[in-house]
C-alpha cells in the first residue's frame, strides 16, 4: 500500500475512469472506520462474477481493466512484482492461453498502450511493487491508469492518473522515470506472440526441474554433536531423534538433495500463486452451501468457521504445501494450513546440518523460514501473552518450543501448554492459566479436527451455534479452549476448509487445467481412470488411508490408518519422483501467506507418512547444477 496524497479520498471513492470506462477507486484504508470489524469477503472484488483481487489494489485494478478491454486476466500473484514473472494471460471465456512478454525498462520494444508497466519492491511500493495501466505513449512521456497510489483523484477530465517521463536514447531504446525516485520501474508486459527483445521465457529444460541427490563428506571434526544442546528447541529434537541425525538411517547421514534455483524460482511462484487460489476456493466454498456440505463439518460449528473467515485479523501465521516435483514443474498434493509440521527440520535442523558436514555451495532452502516466522508474529494482532497448545508429543515438542523462539524474536511473550494440564475456567468463563493468566491467543499444534472430533456428537443433536459450555466445575476440554468466543486461535478456524482435501475438486473446477493442480474429482470419472488416480480421505493426516491406482485399476500401494470412515476424493494419480531409490516430495512453507522456505521429505515407499524423513535440500547455481550433478 502507498503512502497517501494530501488529497486522498476516503476508501471506495471514485477517482476516475481508464479507457474502456474502466473506474478506478480510492484504496486509501487508512480512511475506514472499523476496519478490523470489516468481513474479509468485503474487500473482495468480482466483475462478472469472476475474482480480481482485494479492493482497491493496484493488481484488481490491472486485472478488472484487463478483462474489461480484453477478456483476459493474468494469474493470482502474491505481490505486483511477480507479474513481470508470468509468460502467460488467460482468456476467460475460451479458457485458453495467451502468450505475454515481458520487456525490461530501456528495451527497444517500446510500451503499448494497454500494456502492463510493474515496478520492483522496495522505496515506495515496499515489499509489493506495483502495476499500473499504460494508456498514452510519447517519446517524452507515458500516461498511467492505476490504484491504490496517493488516492487522489485523477486531473479532471483525463482518463489517466499520473504522467511519467520519458526518454528513448540513440540506439532506440525506451526508458521510463518513476516520480518516486526510491522507487524502479522494472520494465513491461504486452500480450503478443512476437518475442523479439523480451526477456526470456520461464519455460527452460525440463532437466532443471529434477531432484538430485549427493553425499557430503565426513566432516573433519570428530565431534558428533552438531545441535546445540543448551538451546531447548534442539535438545528436543535430539531426544526425538535419539541423537543428532536428519535420518534413523545410518547410511544417509551424509545424504542431502539439491535443486536449481530456476526450480526454487518456480516454486516459490507456484506457492504464493497457490496460496491465492486455495484462499479464493475457500471464500467460493462458503458462499456455496451445497459445496461446503461435502466438507462434513458439523452444521453448529459452520457459523462459527464463516465468522473466523469474515474476521480479517484472523490471518495465518504459517502452513506449508506438499509438491511432486515434475518435469513440467511443480504439482499440488495438498495444503496443510492447519497444523502442519516439518517447520523446524527445515528452518533450523537442515542450516545446522550443512555447517557440521561442511556444504558451503548452493543456498539452504530454508534460511530465511525462522526470520519470515518473526515477520509474521509482528505482523499479526497477536498482544500479550500467547498459549502454545501441544499434545504429549516428542515431534510437537521441539516444534512448539522452535515457534516459542519466534515469538520470543517478535517480542511476544509465550509459555507452552503440554495438553490442557494448568488450564481451567475462570470467572465469568474466561479460561486461564495455572498463573492466573487468561487465555487470549493460543497457537496450537493441534489440529482442529480433534476438537470437533470431541464435539460432534452434542453439534447433530443441536441444531444452533456451539458455544462451549461454562463448567466451572468441570475440566475443560480441548475445544473449550479453541472454540472460545474470547479466544483467537493461530491457525484460525477457518483453515479447516483450505486443509480438507474435499477443496481439491473445487479448485480443480474454478481452476481446469491450472499448470500446479492435478485434476481431481468427488467422484471417480473416466478421465482420472485413464491417468491413474488416487483416493484420499477429505479429513487425513500424515499419509493415512490413502490408495493409489494405475490407468488398469490396479492397486500399487495402499496406506491404513484411522481415516477410513471418511469422505473420499479422487485426485489425478501423480507419483513422487524416484530418486537414488527415495520417493521425494518438495515441501514449501509461508509465513503471513508467502513463500518463506522449503524442506525435502522421502520415503521408500511411494507415500508420505509421519515417519517420512526430512532430509537437507540445497538451491544451487543452474549452470553448477546441470554440469556437475
Amino acid at each position: 500500500m502507498s503512502h497517501s496524497s494530501p488529497n486522498a479520498q476516503p476508501f471506495g471513492t471514485l477517482l476516475g475512469y481508464a479507457p474502456g470506462n474502466v473506474p478506478a477507486y480510492s484504496s486509501d484504508y487508512d480512511s475506514l472506520e472499523g476496519m478490523a470489524s470489516r468481513k474479509r469477503s468485503s474487500f473482495r472484488s468480482y466483475y462478472d462474477g469472476i475474482y480480481m483481487g482485494y479492493k482497491w489494489q493496484c493488481v484488481e485494478f490491472a486485472r478488472r481493466w484487463m478483462y474489461v478491454n480484453y477478456g483476459y486476466i493474468f494469474d493470482d500473484v502474491a505481490m505486483a512484482y511477480d507479474i513481470f514473472d508470468l509468460r502467460s494471460v488467460r482468456d476467460v471465456h475460451a479458457n485458453t492461453r495467451l502468450p505475454l512478454q515481458a520487456f525490461t525498462n530501456g528495451a527497444l520494444i517500446h510500451p503499448t498502450p494497454g500494456c502492463l508497466l510493474i515496478w520492483q519492491e522496495g522505496g515506495e511500493f515496499e515489499d509489493t511493487g506495483h502495476v499500473a495501466i499504460v494508456t498514452e505513449v510519447t517519446p517524452k512521456f507515458v500516461r498511467i491508469a492505476e490504484q491504490n497510489v496517493g488516492h487522489a483523484p485523477w486531473p479532471q477530465d483525463c482518463d489517466y492518473a499520473r504522467e511519467l517521463k520519458a526518454e528513448v536514447t540513440e540506439d532506440g531504446e525506451y526508458w521510463i522515470t518513476c516520480s518516486y525516485g526510491d522507487a524502479e520501474i522494472l520494465g513491461w508486459m504486452i500480450q503478443t506472440d512476437d518475442t523479439t527483445y523480451s526477456e526470456p521465457n520461464i519455460d527452460t529444460d525440463p532437466a532443471l526441474n529434477v531432484i538430485k541427490t549427493a553425499h557430503a563428506l565426513a566432516p573433519n571434526s570428530a565431534k558428533k554433536s552438531w545441535l546445540n544442546m543448551a538451546n531447548l528447541d534442539e535438545a528436543a529434537y535430539v531426544k526425538a531423534m535419539n541423537g543428532h541425525a536428519l535420518t534413523q538411517v545410518p547410511e544417509d547421514q551424509t545424504r542431502y538433495f539439491v535443486l536449481s534455483n530456476y526450480a526454487q524460482t518456480t516454486l516459490e511462484h507456484a506457492t504464493n500463486e497457490l496460496h491465492s487460489l486455495f484462499m479464493h476456493a475457500t471464500d467460493y466454498v462458503l458462499e456455496h452451501p451445497e459445496l461446503l456440505a461435502k466438507f462434513n463439518l458439523p452444521h453448529a460449528v459452520l457459523p462459527k468457521i464463516r465468522q473466523s473467515w469474515d474476521n480479517r485479523l484472523n490471518q495465518l501465521i504459517t502452513s506449508r504445501f506438499d509438491f511432486a516435483l515434475t518435469p513440467n514443474g511443480p504439482k499440488v498434493y495438498e495444503y496443510n494450513c492447519d497444523s502442519a509440521s516439518c517447520y523446524m527440520e527445515a528452518g533450523k535442523v537442515q542450516g545446522k546440518w550443512a555447517k557440521h558436514y561442511g556444504i558451503n555451495e548452493g543456498e539452504d532452502a530454508g534460511f530465511e523460514l525462522f526470520k519470515e516466522l518473526v515477520r509474521a508474529w509482528k505482523q499479526s494482532h497477536a498482544k500479550g501473552l500467547v498459549h502454545i497448545l501441544r499434545d504429549d508429543d516428542d515431534e510437537e515438542a521441539y516444534h512448539a518450543l522452535f515457534m516459542q523462539d519466534a515469538l520470543d524474536a517478535a517480542g511476544l511473550e509465550s509459555k507452552i501448554i503440554v495438553g490442557l494440564t494448568g488450564l481451567s475456567w475462570g470467572q465469568d468463563g474466561i479460561i486461564i492459566d495455572d498463573q492466573g493468566h487468561q487465555v487470549r491467543w493460543v497457537w496450537k499444534t493441534w489440529s482442529w479436527e480433534t476438537a470437533l472430533d470431541q464435539i460432534r456428537a452434542e453439534c447433530e443433536a443441536d441444531h444452533g451455534v456451539y458455544e462451549p459450555k461454562w463448567r466451572e466445575n468441570a475440566p475443560l476440554r480441548l475445544s473449550d479452549v479453541l472454540l472460545r468466543e474470547n479466544i483467537m486461535v493461530f491457525e484460525p478456524l477457518w483453515t479447516l476448509i483450505p486443509s480438507n482435501k474435499a477443496i481439491l475438486p473445487v479448485l480443480w473446477a474454478l481452476f481446469p487445467n491450472h499448470p500446479h493442480l492435478l485434476n481431481a474429482s468427488f467422484e471417480l470419472t473416466e478421465q482420472l481412470q485413464e491417468t491413474g488416480y488416487v483416493v484420499k480421505p477429505i479429513v487425513g493426516r500424515c499419509g493415512a488411508n490413502i490408495a493409489l491406482f494405475d490407468e488398469k485399476d490396479t492397486l500399487l500401494e495402499e496406506t491404513h490408518g484411522k481415516f477410513d470412515s471418511q469422505d473420499m476424493i479422487y485426485q489425478e494419480l501423480c507419483l513422487l519422483p524416484c530418486v537414488d531409490s527415495y520417493y521425494s516430495q518438495v515441501c514449501t512453507f509461508t509465513a503471513a501467506g508467502v513463500y518463506a522456505g522449503a524442506g525435502m521429505r522421502v520415503d521408500k515407499a511411494k507415500v508420505i507418512n509421519k515417519d517420512s524423513d526430512c532430509m537437507a535440500l540445497r538451491f544451487i547455481n543452474d549452470k553448477h547444477f546441470l554440469s556437475d550433478y
